[in-house]
Order: structure tokens, then sequence, then C-alpha cells
């Protein structure tokens, strides 16, 4: 005697539909269509997990490099003076002080000034 899994077929069917559900036409409601939006949707979240540290890291640059120049420095010289002076903040700590504390971040710069010179 065979041993039909229609339960289990429609739990691992009804398991990815759930996965894209409110997905455009056929994407939400078809199991093959479904399954399909749900491979692309996972590799599109895998792949701009990576994108989006890219993005961040180029928007702490270009903040830290507006702040550097309202102090007279260049973004590539202000990184150099902070690794000379041991000042070990990263971009992300930086950009923030910068944003959120611009005469904090004029102190850091004449510290790096100060001791890289």
């Amino acid at each position: 005697m065979r041993v039909k899994g229609g339960i289990v077929t429609r739990r691992r069917h009804k398991k990815i539909i759930n996965l894209v559900k409110g997905q455009y036409g056929s994407r939400g409601r078809l199991f093959r269509r479904s399954n399909e939006a749900m491979l692309k949707s996972l590799w599109y979240a895998y792949r701009d997990r990576r994108t989006r540290r890219r993005d961040l890291r180029r928007l702490w640059i270009i903040r830290i490099n507006a702040a550097a120049r309202q102090n007279g420095l260049s973004y590539s010289r202000l990184m150099h003076a902070l690794k000379q002076a041991q000042i070990e903040l990263d971009r992300k700590v930086l950009a923030h002080i910068a944003v959120h504390d611009p005469t904090g971040f004029s102190a850091i710069v004449e510290a790096a000034r100060g001791r890289a010179a």
C-alpha cells in the first residue's frame, strides 16, 4: 500500500505561500510562482544586507568629510591625523558626532592635529 503525502505537501506549500503573502497577483497565491518569488526575495535580502553596509559607510564618509572641511581639513588628512594620534573612533561614531555634536567633533579634530604634529 502506498503512502500519500497530501498533508505534508500542503503544509510545505502553505509555509512558502505565507512567506510571500502580499505579493502581487499569482506570486502570492500559486505555489510555483510563490516559490520563485520567495527564492528571489531571499536572494535580494541577502545581497542588499551587504549593499546597505556599503551605502552606510559611504554616507558616514561623506558626513565626516563635510564636517572635517568645516574644520579646515580634508577627510583623508583627518583620518591620517586620527591614526597618528591613536584616536580609535570608527566612521560610524565619527559621523554621529559630526552631525549631532559639531563642537565635540571640532575638539576631536584639534586633538588629532595636536598629537599628530
